[in-house]
């Protein structure tokens, strides 16, 4: 697994839309880089939600919220148009940068899933901290305040 202190590994996926997005787009803004399990199910749905309404809150303080999942695109556009996120989604259907980063897979009814996970990345690419087995409910407002103290 990915360490704090280490460097956010090398990625190039695409997004929701299909824009390809690299590690280096988000250099310079903390990047919050949440890993969720499948889209449009009830979890990943809280969290898309608590993302976008406090989309706003990121924003002001310099930070990006992007969630990561196995799902493809065409999985991610209809999730976010669904429920009317305004963050990124990254597809990682080849599980590349899912297995970089050292999240843990789970089973639940035959069906494997990535563990939700949250990654705190500074403005220079580097892992400052870590979350695992989030649980969705009031996560943003952990998150948020974590970067404010980090800011201060």
């Amino acid at each position: 697994m990915l360490d704090t202190g280490e460097k956010l590994p090398a990625f190039s996926l695409p997004n929701q839309d299909g824009v390809v997005r690299t590690d280096a787009d988000f250099r310079g803004k903390w990047l919050v880089l949440y890993v969720y399990p499948k889209d449009d199910t009830p979890g990943c749905t809280i969290q898309g939600r608590s993302f976008t309404a406090t989309k706003a809150d990121f924003d002001a303080l310099h930070a990006v919220v992007v969630g990561l999942s196995a799902d493809s695109v065409g999985s991610h556009k209809a999730f976010c148009e669904k429920f009317g996120f305004t963050i990124e989604l990254l597809a990682d259907p080849e599980e590349r940068l899912l297995r970089a980063l050292g999240v843990a897979q789970n089973e639940w009814k035959g069906m494997q899933f990535w563990e939700r996970s949250t990654f705190l990345v500074d403005p220079h690419g580097v892992l400052r901290r870590m979350w695992l087995k989030v649980d969705p409910n009031g996560h943003e407002q952990v998150i948020l305040s974590e970067i404010r103290s980090r800011q201060s």
